[in-house]
């Protein structure tokens, strides 16, 4: 054989080599993305999606849901606790020892009324699934039913977290005090998007998500005659300083270079025009993407509040927890992690598919509950926009459409993520360097 002949072939035989090494190495990501785009496999998970989209169900209320996910997870054979948080569902696939890792899905639904006319539209009256939970929920349903085909591959155990109450900001909490990550040491999770074209998935590593948190102030004055204001302690002044001075926290305080946002949404006084009301009440949010600088929005805005009050005469109380809103921290991803995702997206998608420097995003998640209890975390985007099918509008909106064509992305990066990982722990690499 002549010599540039045995070079080409020597190189076609590496190249066979590097492909399998890879898959391999990556738990065969393009390869389990095809499975997830098999017709009966993706029109499995379409119809459950829509069987779970026609029903929906709000924060702790998800019986009808918890109920189809458990029925799909006996189906396939696969172990589950339940209840977990009240309506949760904790699955598992593996071996049932270390290393755990863990994929998260939320399953709740939005008190709005959809206004999508569609074959599948909700069936009950005030409720939507307007945030794409159904779409996760299938999603992940799909990644268990990958990950018990290959159980007899995995070196360790995949948990299988499905939530309730994402949308009031408390089922991850409640799941973490239910033990459902005690032994995890990595978790992932995933959200639809519009900012990015079905077929492509994104992330970025340090801060993707915003701390969120709500406040409620009650400033207090006396109340009086509209024509004698001087016997009066007016409140509505006193609140109208407030939300001025609130203004020059971010333009004021914050770095430039630190994005945080503070905005007053409410404002209710008295009832009559010729009438100064004893008191007001004001509220709004405040967003960050440090921890640092969270709490230290926090702190100032409570002193804003008290200080400008007391200057014109009145006292304000502030509370943080109105409704039984909870703060939530920044999403703050791995590094690591995060580089393990773009390894897999890319192995599965390509390169080109995957957006390794998303921008951040001024909305917030539950999730941060789950990084603060596992030492490793990573929350990352599967995109749906699809001009042609109508999904071009942004959550929690009532026109809200979801690309079905997206469901085999979510469900084989999730299935990936977690093989891949378990394989590469077993070749001995720290979760804190894969």
């Amino acid at each position: 054989m002549a010599l540039p002949a045995r070079a080409a072939l020597l190189s076609v035989l590496l190249a066979l080599w590097w492909c399998r090494a890879s898959a391999a190495a990556g738990g065969g990501g393009a390869d389990v993305l095809l499975r997830a785009k098999r017709p009966e496999f993706a029109a499995w998970m379409a119809g459950v999606r829509r069987a779970i989209h026609e029903r929906p169900e709000l924060a702790f209320e998800e019986h009808e849901t918890s109920g189809l996910v458990r029925r799909e997870l006996d189906a396939m054979g696969v172990r589950y606790e339940y209840p977990v948080a009240g309506t949760g569902v904790v699955a598992a696939v593996g071996t049932g020892g270390p290393p755990f890792v863990a994929l998260r899905a939320d399953m709740d639904a939005l008190p709005l009324q959809e206004e999508v006319e569609w074959e599948h539209r909700s069936k009950v009256a005030g409720k939507m699934h307007a945030c794409g939970h159904d779409a996760h929920t299938a999603m992940l349903l799909g990644a268990a039913r990958i990950l018990h085909e290959r159980r007899h591959e995995l070196q360790g155990t995949v948990v299988l977290l499905f939530q309730p109450g994402e949308e009031v900001g408390t089922g991850a909490k409640k799941m973490v005090e239910a033990g459902a990550v005690d032994k995890v040491e990595a978790i992932f999770g995933f959200h639809l998007t519009v900012m990015l074209p079905t077929g492509m998935v994104g992330s970025r590593a340090g801060p993707l998500l915003a701390g969120c948190g709500f406040f409620e102030a009650v400033i207090t004055g006396k109340g009086g005659h509209a024509a004698i204001p001087h016997s009066s302690v007016d409140p509505v002044v006193a609140a109208s300083s407030v939300i001025l001075a609130l203004q020059s926290l971010v333009s004021r305080e914050a770095d430039p270079l630190d994005a945080q946002v503070v905005t007053v949404t409410r404002f209710r006084g008295g009832d009559a025009f010729n009438v100064i009301p004893d008191s007001v009440t004001i509220g709004g949010t405040f967003r960050c993407f440090s921890n640092e600088g969270f709490m230290r929005l926090k702190q100032r805005i409570e002193e804003v509040i008290v200080a400008q009050s007391a200057v014109h005469r009145c006292a304000a109380a502030v509370d943080f927890h109105a409704g039984g809103r909870p703060l939530l921290p920044p999403t703050i991803n791995s590094a690591a992690l995060h580089a393990h995702f773009e390894t897999v997206a890319a192995e599965m998608v390509g390169a080109d598919g995957v957006r390794g420097t998303m921008e951040l995003c001024m909305g917030s998640e539950d999730f941060t509950a789950f990084s603060e209890a596992v030492p490793g975390s990573h929350f990352y985007f599967v995109g749906i926009r699809n001009e042609a099918a109508g999904s071009v509008h942004n959550a929690h909106s009532p026109q809200y459409v979801v690309d079905e064509g997206a469901l085999p992305y979510g469900a084989a990066m999730h299935a990936s993520l977690a093989m891949t990982y378990l394989q590469r722990r077993q070749r001995g690499v720290p979760h804190d360097e894969l």
